[in-house]
C-alpha cells in the first residue's frame, strides 16, 4: 500500500473537463480500500468538508474548494462469475476505472447490456451516483451491486439495486445519503446472448449508414453511438464541457399535448406518468443554440452543452444555466434542471 499524501493548494483545471482553474486547500489520491481508510483517518481530512473526484466529467468549479479533494484512482475489470443457466455474467469494476474502458471491456468479453451507454465520459464508481443514462439505456438496467466506503467508519457496506433508490439522473447517494459514502467497485450483470436497443434517436440510422440493415452486433451498436455523440458532443480535451449540462425533463401527458399543439415539431418519448422531451430542443427553440459570450456560451452543434472557450470562470457560466432555465421557463412553461454538480 502507498502511504497517502496531502497536497496543498492543488490546481484543480487538469481534473475537470470544464477546464475551470479553481484549487483545492487540500488534494490527495488513492488506490485501494486500504489507502482510502488510511486517508479518512487522517486528522486534517477527518475535520475538513471532502470532495470525492473521479472523471471531473460532471462537475462545475463556481469557486475554490476549502476542504479536501481525494481522487478516486482505485483500478481493476474482471470477470468474476459466469451463470450458464440465464446466460449471463457478472463483471466486477473498480471506482476508478473510466467508464469507457468498462463498455470496451465488456464488448472484448463478448458481452452486453451497456453498449449504448458507449462514450459517456467519468468513472465507474460515478456513474451510479446519477443512474447515468443514454440511447434508451440506464445504469440501473444492468446495475447488480456496488460496494461503498462509509466515510465516519471506515467500513465497507454493499448496496444493491433497491438500496441505491435509482431514479432519472438519481440515487440515494444524491438524497439521503449524500457525502456519507465513496463508492469503491461496482458489479453489472451482462448478457452473452445479446438483446439490442436500436430503436432510439438515431442508432439505427446511423447502422444503415454503416452498412449494416440487419442483426448489428453490441459492438457495432456501440459504434454507431460513439459516431453519433462524436458528431454532437465537443471532446473536453478541445473544448472545455461537461456533456449533458440539464436534465431532459419529464412532462404530463397533458402538458406534452398542450406544447405539442403550440408546437408540432416537439419531439417526446413517452415514460411511466408522462412523456420526456429533450431539453436541447427547448434550448435551441428559445434561441440559446451557439450563443457565446467571450469564453463561454453554449455550443453550436449541441444546445445541451455549455462550453468554456477558454479561461472561462465557473460563476459566468453557472449564471448563463440559469438564464437558459429562466427563457425557457417564460416560452414553454417548462422548468430545466441541472445534471451536472455545480460546487
Amino acid at each position: 500500500m502507498r502511504t497517502p499524501t496531502l497536497e496543498t493548494n492543488v490546481s484543480l483545471r487538469p481534473y475537470n473537463t470544464f477546464g475551470i482553474d479553481a484549487h483545492a486547500r487540500l488534494f490527495a489520491r488513492f488506490a485501494s480500500t486500504e489507502e482510502l481508510r488510511a486517508l479518512l483517518q487522517l486528522p486534517d481530512v477527518q475535520q475538513a468538508e471532502k470532495l470525492i473526484l473521479g472523471g471531473g466529467s460532471n462537475l462545475l468549479f463556481t469557486k475554490d474548494f476549502e476542504g479536501v479533494v481525494l481522487k478516486n484512482e482505485i483500478r481493476g475489470l474482471e470477470i468474476t462469475e459466469e451463470d450458464t443457466a440465464s446466460g449471463t455474467a457478472l463483471v466486477r469494476a473498480g471506482a476508478g476505472e473510466s467508464w469507457h474502458g468498462l463498455v470496451q471491456f465488456a464488448l472484448d468479453q463478448d458481452l452486453s447490456g451497456i453498449e449504448n451507454l458507449s462514450l459517456i465520459p467519468g468513472t465507474v464508481g460515478a456513474a451510479p451516483l446519477q443512474n447515468i443514462g443514454a440511447y434508451g439505456a440506464e445504469l440501473q438496467d444492468t446495475f447488480e451491486y456496488l460496494e461503498a466506503m462509509e466515510i465516519s467508519t471506515g467500513a465497507v457496506r454493499t448496496f444493491d439495486r433497491a438500496a441505491c433508490g435509482f431514479g432519472y439522473r438519481e440515487s440515494v447517494f444524491k438524497g439521503p445519503l449524500k457525502n456519507q459514502f465513496i463508492v469503491t467497485s461496482v458489479v453489472f450483470r451482462l448478457l452473452r446472448e445479446a438483446r439490442l436497443n436500436v430503436s432510439y434517436g438515431a442508432i439505427a440510422t446511423t447502422l444503415q449508414d454503416m452498412g449494416i440493415d440487419t442483426d448489428p452486433t453490441p459492438r457495432q451498436v456501440s459504434e454507431a453511438i460513439i459516431s453519433i455523440r462524436r458528431s454532437k458532443l465537443p471532446d473536453p480535451a478541445e473544448i472545455g464541457n461537461a456533456g449533458s449540462f440539464f436534465k431532459n425533463p419529464e412532462l404530463s401527458q397533458h402538458k406534452y399535448d398542450e406544447l405539442k399543439a403550440a408546437y408540432p415539431d416537439l419531439p417526446g418519448y413517452p415514460v411511466p406518468g408522462g412523456v420526456k422531451v429533450p431539453a436541447a430542443w427547448l434550448i435551441e427553440h428559445s434561441g440559446w443554440k451557439g450563443h457565446r459570450r467571450g469564453d463561454y456560451g453554449v455550443h453550436d452543434r449541441q444546445a445541451l452543452v455549455l462550453v468554456n472557450h477558454g479561461a472561462a470562470r465557473g460563476a459566468d457560466i453557472q449564471a448563463l444555466a440559469y438564464e437558459i432555465i429562466a427563457s425557457v421557463r417564460a416560452k414553454f412553461g417548462v422548468e430545466l434542471h441541472p445534471e451536472v454538480n455545480i460546487m
